[in-house]
């Protein structure tokens, strides 16, 4: 988030969108080069006005491939949170912010998008006035009514229906603990209001300043109440960007083609270069990654979203095909409180083999450094501690005289044999040697080891489950930031209610934590900054509900024929909207 919930594919191989997991151990989806503390930046420019401007050189015509070894489990714009699905819901889904990356510095610049300014706050901060651009078509020709805005607000405080996305409108929002959306609470939402068709306001329970920015995600795009079919929409969906949905396979295959009525004039972020994409998704990381550096005939119209496997380190014979980039991601080892005392969490981390899990996931050192925090340090304010053993390093139960050390402690404990259970995607060469590497060290150690085989395009369904039968690996197993602040990482993920939004990263429910957290959130956004380190080392020293294992970056493959491929720094991965094919 975020900017997200990473994408989360493999829980064994941990990956982190925002908001997710991420796609699988050596397929994260971040990625940073340069200067990691400043890659994210509070930049806004309320004024700006389309058209964006043309990329030199870009021609128009083509269809661009994206071999995907993850799988999105939804693209209905409430329920989309990890950061593969966000990337691709901005070339269907207009907002009312977005962002625009700065061709110079690269810098991401929030903008209005759908919205004539980025809102205006009210003098005691709980009330957020947005005006609305006029004359926006959706791809079936009818205009975009003020009504459809407030409708699409309303659908996500549907979270029994809509459970895998964003949820600051339920913490937030005026009456957010008690509306539960249209079908279940009807349209008389006090939260929201449209007293014409140029203005949108939405009333809050208490101060949420980073609002402008939580309105660049696909839960704001407009949704006609007569349009929505709920768990059917995402087939058939209304988009309102350069581009509309043609065909849709969950786990399988995603066909865009060109939304007809889409003005160009009134996107300063978005273009409409290539005729149409192609994403094919569970591929297997090797072949597909393989087939990308080759480029070989179509595949030189493709890329792949995952950082290069460090197999292939060795195959890469044109630098130009690797694009690399910041990312404000961190990837985590989640353990449910709930389930494992933190006596036994101690002893995990004690026991978890860093190195040689590193090794068998096929994690390039440079691209993703070790963690030994929560935020990442491109996330502002972020400072960097060490508390013992937990910083990403170390051999774990790999070194028999800690293996012997830790099955000893378990047994003065009453706890020998006790078991850690994750999911894994049986389909996915990977996740399979990850389990299989883990089962053993943690066995070594004296634990015993439930490990569940799941399909790779379901994995996120399972480990999305906040209260699934597994006690190790519930996603999100990653997060990036959904804006420029910590506190789109510790409300979201670590207070009571993050189990029932269905976000929290180790089923905390502490009412002390809960009060620390709130504190930080009431005060001035540049106020916070220095707090937030504070809670991020208490997390980990009181209560443990994680294990850092390390900053993502971005490093992947891109075909030859494909031109400005760049990375976006808000979630690591491909820009998708700005691509074109250099040969159509």
């Amino acid at each position: 988030m975020q900017w997200k919930r990473i994408t989360a594919v493999s829980v064994t191989v941990m990956l982190a969108v925002a908001a997710c997991g991420s796609p699988s151990s050596n397929n994260n989806s971040g990625g940073n080069t340069g200067d990691a503390g400043s890659a994210q930046v509070k930049a806004t420019d309320p004024t700006l006005k389309g058209p964006a401007p043309e990329i030199a050189g870009a021609k128009k015509g083509g269809t661009v491939t994206v071999l995907s070894d993850t799988a999105p489990d939804t693209f209905d714009p409430t329920n989309t949170y990890c950061a593969d699905g966000l990337q691709i819901d901005k070339l269907t889904y207009r907002t009312l912010t977005q962002y625009k990356l700065d061709e110079k510095t690269g810098k991401p610049i929030l903008v209005p998008d759908l919205a004539e300014d980025l809102g205006t706050r009210s003098a005691d901060g709980l009330t957020w006035t947005f005006k609305l651009k006029q004359g926006i078509k959706y791809n079936d020709g009818s205009l975009v009514k003020a009504a459809d805005y407030a409708y699409a607000i309303k659908r996500s405080f549907a979270t029994d229906l809509y459970d895998a996305g964003p949820t600051y409108q339920k913490q937030f929002f005026k009456d957010g603990d008690k509306y539960n959306g249209p079908y279940e609470s009807g349209d008389n939402y006090a939260g929201v209001e449209t007293p014409d068709e140029s203005t949108l306001i939405i009333h809050l329970a208490k101060k949420f300043d980073d609002l402008p920015y939580y309105g660049a995600f696909p839960v704001f795009t407009p949704i006609p109440k007569a349009k929505d079919t709920q768990k059917n929409y995402e087939q058939k969906p209304l988009t309102t960007g350069p581009y509309q949905v043609a065909s849709y396979q969950q786990g399988s295959e995603l066909k865009l083609t060109k939304h007809p009525n889409w003005d160009p004039n009134t996107d300063p972020v978005r273009h409409q270069y290539v005729d149409g994409f192609d994403f094919k998704f569970s591929q297997d990381l090797i072949k597909a990654q393989r087939q990308v550096l080759a480029s070989s005939g179509p595949d030189a119209n493709a890329l792949n979203y995952s950082n290069l496997d460090v197999s292939l380190l060795p195959e890469v014979k044109d630098q130009s095909q690797m694009i690399k980039g910041a990312s404000p991601c961190t990837i985590m080892y989640t353990m449910d409180t709930r389930k494992i005392p933190l006596e036994v969490r101690k002893l995990i981390a004690k026991a978890h083999p860093y190195d040689g899990w590193r090794k068998v996931a096929g994690l390039n050192p440079t691209d993703d450094p070790p963690s030994s925090t929560i935020l990442p340090p491109a996330v502002p304010g972020f400072n960097k501690y060490e508390l013992p053993g937990l910083n990403g390093t170390g051999k774990g139960a790999e070194d028999d005289a800690v293996a012997a050390e830790v099955k000893s402690e378990l047994a003065k404990i009453g706890k020998s044999n006790f078991e850690l259970s994750w999911y894994y995607s049986i389909d996915d060469k990977i996740s399979t040697q990850v389990t299989q590497f883990r089962k053993q060290m943690f066995e070594k150690a004296g634990f015993k080891v439930r490990a569940i085989g799941v399909p790779k395009a379901k994995i996120r369904t399972f480990t999305g489950d906040q209260n699934a039968p597994v006690n190790i690996g519930k996603s999100p197993t990653g997060w990036c930031s959904d804006w420029p602040n910590g506190n789109s990482w510790f409300p979201v993920l670590f207070r009571s209610d993050a189990i029932g939004l269905g976000n929290s990263v180790g089923q905390l429910q502490d009412k002390a934590l809960d009060a620390e957290i709130d504190a930080v959130t009431a005060k001035a956004p540049d106020e916070q900054l220095k707090e937030w380190t504070k809670v991020d080392k208490d997390i980990l020293e009181k209560y443990l509900p994680v294990l850092p294992l390390y900053y993502s970056q971005s490093n992947f493959p891109v075909g030859k024929n494909i031109g400005h491929a760049i990375n976006d720094p808000t979630q690591g991965l491909p820009e998708f909207t700005s691509l074109y094919l250099k040969q159509p």
